[in-house]
């Protein structure tokens, strides 16, 4: 290292230094995960190095067969960690190692648990792997070279993690990366060669390309099958050789729920391995989370599906990959837009997805309520985004009932099988909360009649309930919407005077509150409630709109009374000027009883006090 030349200390960006500490503090039991991580990052790098070089064939230097080496050094006592990569400049030495994303820090930092099962899985899923290799070094040097620069753009980064690193140029003549720890006083365990490459079989035996341990006699033996997995027929492989296929590919300790391994022979070839997971990832609901496929050619690694070519958003909780013999090698973003066959790769596979899950919730309806209960809130988006599919995915969602109120567990079909022979729609409820709309004055007349509504109350199920309008023939029909009359004989009889007199001063009272004020004949225990019309944007959804900052057009609820009830019996005869503030109550009370704010609470609290009083 006497070459070293400009040395450079630097700090680390405080959420890394808070990262280290956790980190080597709190995965003690699990020490093993730093090879796997380290092994993760070299195969990437010999990944990048690969597509880049089809582009730019010179960067291969003579070198074209990628590999990763595991040295051992036990008079130094160090273990390295060599590629032959892309490698990295001094700028992304600096920004890899010693700042990294914040935002991915600082949730990782927020999903750190007491369980260091947990905590291992998430170090892979959020991406802050190579920081691992301080559980068990005291220090850490990275020597690289960037594929395509001279030797003497060597870089060396050197760090004991303790709030710097150093960084300094070291000409290399290999290009890629020599990741070396010098091992603390107690992880004698790692310099025994038996024991890395029980390590590496157990975490990275499925790596496509060769992981190499070198003997003490200096000869190099492959550790791991070197081979890609998928293309191994289905009668060769076991149970456990998915999983720990899923386990490198995903980070996720628990088996997948289902494997779907096909591959497709003919005029268009190619190959898809699919796995539904059993638990939800970190990022499921982030913007740009991670892609759940990998595109290969002919074995190739091209690139993560980010932008949904291959797998549409609804389903991205499926990992895997799909491994074309057609596509070009040098397959760009714009010709994916455009290919007959990415668009016939993508249909089947959302066909086989379909056809496990219905699988599953025929068959097997404990896992599937598992799935759902990780995996529903995604799956709900599917009618929205996969019109040609809405059927098939409506009858995959579940939801609570008026009849089923301890899990999600009813589907549209079952609600079917119990509705009244007169009954033609599927009434359902949107709301803020399951607490609101269990509770909700809308319910009360279909409690009467024994007719049973779905509760929804989650903010997609008003997405979801305004693009998926029937199923199986019967229209799905929002309770707080429009007219609702469960019994026409009753509402025959116009309202009596007293009551129409006590609708016209409401009405002026409330003023452009309200759009309407009329008799309900869906109450039953409660004085009032709000409903809009048909066509128009529930409450709820209005809410949401309002709060993400859309502008809406002027629409006011309409206020339905009771006049059956004490409350609005009792209105009915008087004729002071209470009745303004009683009027402006029953609103509020309503919009309280939606799960709604007001906007003026302190008025509420003085004019109910008001009319206590």
């Amino acid at each position: 290292m006497s070459d070293t030349q400009n040395p450079e200390t630097h700090e680390f960006q405080a959420e890394v230094q808070q990262l280290l500490d956790l980190m080597i503090h709190s995965l003690y039991s699990n020490r093993e995960i730093f090879l796997r991580e380290l092994i993760s990052n070299a195969a990437d790098a010999a990944d990048r190095l690969r597509f880049e070089a089809l582009q730019t064939p010179e960067l291969n230097e003579d070198d074209p067969e990628p590999r990763i080496e595991i040295r051992v050094d036990e008079k130094a006592r160090t273990v390295s960690v060599i590629d032959n990569g892309t490698g990295m400049d001094r700028t992304e030495v600096i920004d890899h190692l010693g700042t990294i994303a914040r935002s991915g820090t600082r949730r990782f930092l927020e999903a750190m648990t007491n369980d260091e099962r947990q905590n291992a899985q998430l170090i892979g899923q959020f991406g802050v792997g190579f920081y691992s290799a301080f559980i068990v070094a005291d220090k850490v040097t990275v020597h690289t070279r960037r594929a395509g620069l001279a030797p003497e753009d060597g870089v060396l980064w050197t760090s004991a993690g303790k709030g710097q690193f150093e960084i300094a140029s070291l000409p290399r003549e290999a290009r890629g990366t020599e990741v070396t720890l010098h091992l603390g006083a107690e992880q004698d365990e790692f310099l025994d060669r038996f024991r890395l490459k029980s390590i590496v079989r157990r975490y990275s035996d499925h790596i496509a390309i060769p992981i190499l341990i070198a003997e003490e006699n200096g000869e190099l033996e492959t550790i791991n099958q070197a081979s890609a997995l998928w293309m191994r027929p289905k009668s060769e492989l076991s149970d456990s050789d998915y999983h720990d296929f899923y386990r490198q590919l995903t980070f996720d300790t628990e088996p997948p729920l289902a494997t779907l391994h096909n591959k497709v022979e003919g005029a268009q070839a190619y190959t898809s391995l699919l796995f539904l997971p059993s638990q939800a990832p970190f990022d499921l609901f982030e913007p740009e989370g991670r892609s759940g496929l990998r595109l290969y050619v002919r074995r190739v690694f091209i690139m993560e599906d980010r932008e949904h070519r291959l797998m549409p958003r609804y389903l991205r909780f499926v990992r895997g990959i799909i491994d074309s013999d057609d596509l070009p090698l040098n397959v760009s973003r714009e010709l994916l837009q455009h290919n007959r066959l990415i668009d016939r790769i993508r249909a089947a596979s959302i066909k086989r997805v379909l056809d496990a899950l219905e699988r599953l919730a025929k068959e097997e309806s404990e896992r599937y309520n598992s799935f759902w209960s990780a995996f529903g809130t995604v799956l709900k988006e599917g009618p929205v985004e996969d019109p040609a599919n809405a059927e098939r995915i409506a009858g995959l969602l579940r939801f609570y009932s008026t009849h089923e109120t301890s899990a999600p567990s009813v589907s549209l079909a079952d609600y079917i099988v119990r509705m009244k022979p007169d009954q033609d729609a599927i009434y359902y409820l949107t709301g803020e909360s399951f607490a609101a709309v269990s509770n909700s004055p809308h319910l009360e007349a279909f409690r009467k009649h024994e007719l049973e509504v779905l509760l929804l109350a989650e903010p997609v199920d008003e997405w979801l309930t305004t693009h998926l309008t029937e199923f199986d023939g019967h229209p799905l029909k929002a309770i707080a919407k429009g007219q609702l009359d469960l019994n026409q004989a009753e509402s025959t009889e116009p309202p009596a005077e007293s009551v129409s007199n006590l609708i016209e001063r409401v009405k002026t009272a409330l003023g452009d509150r309200v759009s309407d004020v009329r008799v309900s004949h869906r109450l039953t225990d409660s004085p009032a409630c709000l409903v809009v019309d048909e066509g128009e944007l529930g409450i709820h959804m209005q809410r949401m709109l309002k709060a993400a900052g859309h502008d809406l057009p002027s629409q006011q609820p309409i206020l339905e009374i009771n006049p059956e009830h004490a409350i609005i019996e009792r209105l009915a005869q008087m004729t002071d000027a209470s009745i303004d503030d009683w009027a402006v109550l029953l609103f509020e009370q309503s919009v309280l009883m939606e799960g709604g704010r007001l906007d003026d609470p302190a008025s509420f609290v003085r004019r109910m006090n008001r009319l206590l009083d």
